[in-house]
């Protein structure tokens, strides 16, 4: 039985309601063809969290049982894990991790540490499921210094890191001059890592709402699926 006006009740009750009001989003090609473009791998970068926050859930925007939230646009970010056939892949490990809304990482040699949102988890990880659904609530990142928007992504799967690579919202005008994404030559891989941060129609707030479907590099055959 739970608590009356338990935070931390309310806030699992959430992200089951916004993952099985999203289920219908979780779709997936299906067996094709022809091989679907591989997502584009990127570098890690130098922030991955040298600490982890004690909270890695799914909502980076609620820290453990706290009240107050991250500062920024909130964007529910979703997709859908699959191998070069279509098919999704289950229990695979997805973390993400960003800078705040003033744009620094939680990491000890990020930049300007006393500008970090506290209340911001930076990272956050989530188990595929039998249709290799991912989703997280978070923010669109801040700009970074010599960077356009992005936030990292790597996903394992059975404790080994099977692609690293960044998510970019769509239309920023300075991703011309990014480095990381000029090192994408081929324009059919740098579409597999540009997606649309969409407002939610409707949202009182401004909510935003991003899918970034992965594919890994990876066939059925290959062992993938588990």
């Amino acid at each position: 039985m739970r608590a009356p006006n338990c935070p931390l009740c309310h806030r699992r009750d959430f992200l089951r309601t916004a993952l099985a009001g999203s289920a219908v989003l979780f779709t997936v090609p299906g067996a094709f063809a022809e091989a679907l473009t591989a997502t584009a791998p990127q570098t890690e970068g130098p922030f991955y969290p040298d600490r982890l926050p004690l909270d890695t859930d799914n909502d980076l925007l609620i820290l453990n049982s706290a009240i107050t939230p991250a500062v920024g646009e909130v964007t529910h970010l979703t997709g859908v894990v699959m191998d070069l056939k279509g098919q999704p892949v289950r229990n695979a490990l997805v973390e993400i991790w960003s800078t705040d809304n003033n744009g620094v990482y939680l990491h000890s040699k990020a930049s300007e540490p006393e500008k970090r949102d506290k209340n911001f988890q930076s990272y956050g990880r989530f188990l595929t499921g039998s249709k290799g659904e991912y989703y997280f609530r978070t923010i669109k990142p801040g700009k970074y210094p010599g960077r356009t928007r992005h936030i990292h992504f790597a996903i394992s799967i059975k404790g080994k890191r099977v692609l690293t690579t960044q998510c970019y919202p769509e239309g920023e005008p300075d991703q011309k001059d990014d480095m990381v994404i000029k090192g994408i030559k081929d324009p059919k891989a740098l579409k597999t890592v540009i997606v649309p941060f969409s407002p939610i129609e409707g949202s009182k707030t401004g909510e935003l709402a991003a899918r970034f479907d992965i594919v890994l590099g990876l066939t059925p055959d290959e062992g993938v699926k588990s």
